[in-house]
């Protein structure tokens, strides 16, 4: 069980037909994001060609010239971290569906810049971790820890340090919670 955006979503572990339940996680995310009125043509999932190695799994969509977008990568395999990305947009967009979230709040929820990963390597480089780590407690207590040191009330605080730790731990959490 992980908790995302507030969602708690059961992990699944697929034990075989890897690609052909890739293919058909591929099919389902294309189905809800048309069901709240995104274009066909706007949304990519890539999908790997060998959906059992370890992975991250991402959705990308447009809509009013916004660029929406979600990724996965903390499970074991491509096609379970896929898995977890679509609960997360069945569960947001059903949110939409039945009116208990906006669409402009569905927006908001999943907007990124085209860039987003980059900022999150930046990010990681910043607090001194693995580029694959993707556990929030440590971030945060590095966090914690920096943050005592960077404040600008502290002897040895940096300002423009400080913004930069806070931007980076942003980042992160966005992606990881």
């Amino acid at each position: 069980m992980v908790i995302i955006k507030g969602h708690e979503i059961e992990t699944v572990i697929f034990k075989n037909a890897h690609n052909r339940r890739a293919m058909q996680l591929k099919n389902n995310i294309f189905k809800l994001l048309t069901s709240i009125g995104i274009n066909e043509n706007d949304i990519d999932v890539p999908v790997e060609n060998i959906a059992v190695k370890k992975a991250k799994a991402s959705a990308t969509w447009y809509h009013s010239g916004h660029r929406m977008y979600y990724s996965h990568n903390m499970q074991c395999k491509f096609v379970d971290n896929l898995h977890v990305l679509f609960k997360v947009i069945e569960m947001e967009s059903s949110l939409v569906l039945s009116e208990k979230k906006t669409f402009d709040d569905f927006i908001s929820e999943f907007r990124e810049d085209k860039d987003v990963d980059d900022k999150r390597k930046e990010a990681r480089e910043f607090f001194g971790v693995a580029h694959d780590l993707n556990d929030i407690e440590i971030i945060s207590k590095k966090y914690k820890d920096m943050a005592k040191e960077l404040h600008p009330d502290m002897p040895t605080g940096d300002t423009e340090k400080f913004k930069q730790l806070n931007i980076a731990h942003k980042i992160l959490k966005r992606e990881l919670t």
